[in-house]
């Protein structure tokens, strides 16, 4: 069966019924400050290659027709029933349709400038998420499986005078596909997140001669201060390729020799690159025939070398250029409130990273996602160090486990020219993981010049470089190793809502009430991650991470980019290891200190339950905390409500007073009949919640009713309630 058939037939399987998002339906969508600037007209109008780009070329981005895909022929000849804006996403509110398709036909024209005459047209897509049939003129040119790779096809022989007909069918099974898909679904809830189908990275068109480069492998080497290019080139046997580099208008380096075969640069007073200075080299690459110029592009490269290494303790170290430097890194998933997977502009995309390195961050973990190149080019310009996650996704059969090996083997070939890049991690918290010690080592086969993360937070097979840990909020590090170095690949998840820039019905996770308790409580993880750095001898920690994603709530940035939760200069100040946090003075216990007597009812009381005078005479009494026995409570709590009321003694110096909650799932506390403070959610451990300004006036030295309502829809559940005041 030919392919186009094959493709047919898989276009036409199984339909699923078309389903709003009830949450865009609901409310407006949340936008960032970029969406004013996108262009209809020319949205994403950058080159998308900076490591290899061409002065002359088309941007097929813009408005396309599009519809979902239905059983039946390709739709060729006819306008489709609706319009996207490429390259957006269909779920993103920016393409202009806002809702969740598996399936879907995109359709545009388009003509050939006249002055690309007699030279091949290659037709570019950056991804496509996440398989993709092409169709030109009514003729398959060509299929892809992968959601994050970029994939060419050369449309010449397929290309006609005048309007030139383009289809591109895309299908995304988010949820049952296997697939590395990172943290997608076709309806998120808690930690997952939209989907993201179809085109979703920018579509062009390019002329390029018959022997032309296609592709160039950097790899520089410091000890040597050398450079090694390989430029791959189609169509140009035994001809010559010549790499020149420049120190702005100087040239510093060149040599030539056969394409597609490795050249060696000498650098000499080679300029290195690091976080506090990302200095780049232009790089001209050049195609010759007979001696003759036939194809150029430019590129860039820098010097920089990443590797292990004792320190004076005989603990392993990981450094960058032969030094050690402690990485204070943030966690980044790459999501937008209006462009899902896509950022509204290159300037957001930009954004993200200077704020990163503004708040004192010199490393990202890019986790579940692979971003476009011009991602990786601003990181590379800017200075930071990346830590590149493999999404994960249905790696449970045969099939799922050779498409992740595939698309694996894709980002080492597509992102290991980028210097920004110093690690490689394969598997998040065991989600999918397997054949973890070959894996990793076809990943050092591909690429020996960075350190490889098999696991990081678990299911730890004792291979590649690194032995990291997760632990939330505090972070923790286990010993360096004979061969491994020492992180803490995510810690922290601390939450607090803004209103009016989260719109989830409920965080994921538990979430401070107060601005100012987030910002103690950030001190206190960073405290702990410097000292970390001395014992046991980290190298580096990973906080989660820097913007709210839709149900997560735990960003320094809210989704949206417009409030930043914390103080540039306390950021800061933490990130070098430099906070100083107050104490905390027990006023009233918890029960992990031991039991306290409450009054307790799980039947609905009177109205004024909370207050001083109200009779609870008929209540029960039983010793904190109240829950289920698999938390660990001493009075079980199985209903979906209970009601708490205790007297409680405060001394006269009162100070800055903090509740002190353990809670599942969420809960309301009154002092003296005022409502004091509220969340949603859970907490495993006891968080520190600040007192509304009018429970906080409702305090007195002396006797106080302390009264709480605890909430849970599941099995697990538990509530206790302590005081504190900071010092």
């Amino acid at each position: 069966m030919k392919p186009a058939h094959l493709l047919l037939l898989f276009f036409a399987g199984a339909l699923p019924a078309f389903a709003q998002d009830a949450q865009s339906a609901a409310t407006p969508p949340l936008l960032t400050r970029w969406a004013k600037d996108v262009k209809p007209a020319a949205p994403w109008p950058e080159y998308p290659r900076p490591l290899l780009t061409r002065p002359d070329w088309m941007s097929l981005n813009g408005q396309w027709q599009f519809e979902e895909i239905r059983p039946g022929p390709p739709p060729r000849g006819r306008d489709l029933s609706g319009k996207v804006l490429v390259p957006y996403p269909v779920e993103a509110p920016l393409s202009g349709v806002g809702r969740h398709l598996e399936r879907v036909w995109y359709r545009r024209t388009f003509e050939v400038p006249a002055a690309w005459k007699g030279r091949r047209v290659m037709l570019r897509f950056e991804a496509v998420n996440w398989e993709a049939g092409v169709y030109l003129n009514g003729k398959l040119v060509g299929t892809h499986k992968g959601g994050y790779d970029p994939f060419s096809f050369d449309v010449t022989d397929n290309l006609q005078d005048g309007a030139n007909e383009l289809l591109v069918g895309a299908i995304n099974n988010a949820d049952w596909g296997e697939q590395p898909r990172g943290k997608q679904a076709n309806y998120p809830e808690g930690t997952s997140h939209k989907a993201s189908t179809g085109i979703w990275q920018s579509v062009w068109l390019e002329p390029v001669p018959a022997a032309h480069i296609e592709n160039l492998l950097v790899t520089p080497d410091v000890d040597t201060a050398t450079v090694t290019f390989k430029v791959e080139a189609a169509g140009a046997e035994g001809d010559t390729a010549q790499v020149e580099v420049f120190d702005g208008a100087q040239r510093v380096g060149v040599a030539s020799g056969v394409a597609n075969t490795n050249l060696r640069v000498a650098v000499p007073n080679a300029k290195l690159w690091s976080p506090e200075q990302p200095f780049l080299y232009d790089v001209k690459i050049t195609l010759l025939h007979d001696g003759k110029a036939v194809d150029s592009a430019g590129s860039y490269c820098a010097l920089r070398k990443v590797s292990l290494g004792f320190d004076d303790k005989n603990r392993q170290r990981i450094l960058l250029n032969g030094q050690f430097i402690f990485q204070v890194g943030v966690l980044d998933q790459g999501y937008w409130p209006d462009g899902i997977y896509t950022a509204p502009t290159d300037e957001a995309l930009r954004f993200d990273i200077e704020t990163a390195k503004k708040l004192g961050f010199n490393a990202i973990r890019k986790r579940a996602k692979i971003e476009p190149q011009r991602w990786y080019y601003w990181a590379d310009k800017l200075g930071v160090l990346v830590w590149q996650d493999m999404p994960g996704g249905g790696n449970s059969s045969p099939k799922g486990k050779r498409q992740f090996e595939t698309e694996l083997r894709r980002l080492i070939e597509t992102r290991r020219s980028h210097p920004s890049i110093i690690q490689w991690v394969l598997f998040n918290e065991g989600w999918g993981q397997f054949d973890t010690s070959r894996l990793t080592q076809m990943v050092k086969t591909l690429d020996p010049t960075r350190l490889v993360t098999s696991s990081s937070g678990s299911n730890d097979g004792g291979v590649g470089d690194i032995v990291d840990a997760h632990h939330s909020p505090n972070p923790e590090a286990r010993v360096p190793e004979a061969t491994r170095a020492s992180v803490c690949g995510d810690f922290g998840g601390l939450g607090l809502i803004v209103p009016d820039h989260f719109q989830a019905e409920k965080p994921s996770g538990p979430v401070f009430n107060d601005a100012a308790l987030l910002a103690r409580h950030y001190d206190k993880a960073l405290l702990q991650a410097w000292k970390l750095k001395d014992e046991p001898g980290a190298s580096g920690v990973i906080y989660m991470q820097l913007t709210d994603v839709e149900a997560e709530a735990n960003g320094l940035l809210t989704y949206d980019r417009a409030v930043q939760k914390i103080a540039d200069e306390r950021v800061v100040k933490a990130n070098r290891g430099e906070a100083q946090v107050a104490a905390l003075q027990i006023l009233v216990p918890t029960a992990k200190d031991g039991p306290a007597e409450w009054k307790y009812t799980t039947e609905t009381p009177g109205e004024n339950w909370a207050a001083p005078d109200f009779d609870d005479a008929q209540w029960q009494s039983g010793p904190s905390g109240f829950g289920s026995k698999e938390t660990g409570a001493r009075t079980e709590w199985k209903t979906p409500d209970i009601w708490l009321r205790r007297v409680i003694e405060l001394p006269a110096d009162l100070k800055t007073p903090l509740f002190l909650v353990q809670h599942d799932e969420d809960f309301e506390v009154y002092v003296n009949g005022v409502l004091a403070a509220q969340a949603k959610g859970y907490r495993p451990d006891y968080g520190e919640f600040s007192l509304a300004p009018e429970a906080r006036a409702a305090l007195r030295p002396g006797k106080n009713l302390l009264a709480v309502h605890g909430h849970n829809k599941d099995s697990a559940q538990f509530i206790d309630v302590g005081l504190g005041q900071i010092e």
